[in-house]
Formats: C-alpha cells, structure tokens, sequence
C-alpha cells in the first residue's frame, strides 16, 4: 500500500531490552527532513504532485490508524506502554510523552499502518495526542543505509540502538511534518 520497510530477522529483544534500546527516542543532533505536502500538519509545498499526494496519503492513515489512541487507556489496552515522560531536546524543543508498543518495535517492519510509538503532550486536562514515532532496532535492519520513508531519513539514536522518525500528524510543525521536536507542543500544564 504504501512505503513499508521489512526484513526477515525474527523478534529478538525483551521487554527490557526494547525498552532500553528506544529510551529517550532521540539523539542530539538528528537530521532534520522537511517534506513538502498541504496536509493539516504544516509542510512546505512541493512542485512534485505525486509526491505530495504520497505525503497527504501517509498522514492520512497514520491519523486513520491512531485516530482511537486520543484516549490514553486505549492506548494501553493496545499495550502501549509509557517509555518516557515529557522531555526537551536540541534547543529546548519539546519531544513529549513518549508510550511504545514493544510488539511493534521488536517486529522488524516499519509499517504506516502499525507505528511503534506514540507521542503525547501533557496539560492540565490529560495527555494530548500529537504525533507518532516509527523505530526499528539496529539489529533487526540489515541494509547499509537507513530506512527512509516518503524521502526523510531515520535519524540513528545510537544512545538507544535505534532508527527512528517523528511524525507530527495531530499538532502542525513549523520545523517540518519528520522533526525530532515540535516547538508548538510544552511539556508544562501551562
């Protein structure tokens, strides 16, 4: 359907070692795609149509697929589980909440319709859903490069043995639909 990313090594990890491995989701220099599409998240527009329809597509289902998880406790119940509170990187950027589905993690495929991670913001009235996280093991990727999805690249969180990549479907960003941080989210109840 769209651009899914496998590989056929088996599931390796625990529980403990996953979450280890995806601890912190980030490292601190990420690369930084922008990708061009007029979605409800902010981009850039891009001169290439198929492309953008690509992108539009994408965070069509990424919002489809993670429509339900704006109620934490379906979250849960889906066995996400909280793998770090609200966080601030780079410049001060927020990250956010981060709760991982370490069945997904640890299943080898970056899939659009199954993302491993999902990131919230905290406030006064609960956690806010605002974007999804795609993530791989080093170990479970083989190829020489990493992944990529719809021309941005898996940034390494070599602190944490992972490829991953942000994807701010539920809160626009200014920095770009793939940034590791989005300045529009607090981790405050402010």
């Amino acid at each position: 359907m769209y651009s899914m990313v496998s590989n056929s090594l088996g599931r390796s990890f625990t529980f403990v070692a996953a979450a280890a491995l995806l601890a912190g989701c980030g490292d601190r220099n990420p690369v930084t795609p922008r990708l061009a599409a007029a979605t409800a998240p902010q981009l850039e527009k891009s001169t290439d149509a198929g492309h953008e329809l690509e992108v539009r597509r994408a965070v069509e289902t990424l919002r489809r697929v993670t429509a339900r998880y704006h109620d934490i406790e379906n979250a849960k119940k889906d066995n996400f589980v909280l793998l770090h509170d609200c966080e601030t990187r780079l410049n001060d950027e927020p990250v956010g909440t981060v709760y991982v589905n370490l069945s997904r993690l640890t299943d080898a495929a970056i899939n659009l319709e199954k993302p491993d991670a999902l990131i919230y913001e905290p406030g006064p009235e609960g956690l806010t859903l605002v974007g999804v996280e795609l993530a791989i093991p080093f170990q479970l990727w083989t190829q020489s490069e990493p992944p990529k999805l719809l021309g941005a690249t898996f940034q390494r969180e070599d602190e944490f043995g992972v490829f991953a990549l942000h994807a701010w479907v539920w809160r626009s960003n200014p920095n770009g639909l793939f940034a590791e941080t989005n300045p529009r989210v607090t981790c405050g109840t402010e």
